[in-house]
């Protein structure tokens, strides 16, 4: 008889590599997500940034820039969340990125 061996292909993850990686960002994603308040009012809410930067600079820098208001909110299961009034996701993902806080690729944008 003759023997044949036979490789049984094992599944392939296309994100172990990401899951094993230590590199920043690898898991992490600043999400950026606009609330409806009323009428044509709206809130950006800027989440998932590091604990090691200081929100009340980035908030500061983020209100002289694009001139509204904004206040940093402590979340028990989110942490600390930005936000601030208006429409503001392009611009506040240009601003993180621009400055290097972020990389482009784990900015997420939802809404609308």
């Amino acid at each position: 008889m003759v023997e044949l061996e036979i490789q049984v292909p094992t599944p392939f993850d296309p994100f172990a590599e990401a899951k094993e990686s230590d590199a920043p960002g690898a898991k992490e994603y600043v999400h950026i997500r606009i609330q409806q308040r009323n009428g044509k009012k709206s809130l950006t809410t800027v989440q998932g940034l590091k604990k090691e930067f200081s929100y009340e600079k980035i908030l500061k820098d983020l209100k002289k820039e694009f001139c509204c208001n904004g206040n940093v909110v402590q979340d028990k299961e989110l942490g600390k969340i930005i936000q601030l009034q208006g429409d503001q996701r392009k611009n506040v993902s240009q601003f993180l990125v621009q400055v290097g806080l972020v990389r482009k690729d784990q900015i997420k944008i939802h809404g609308f």
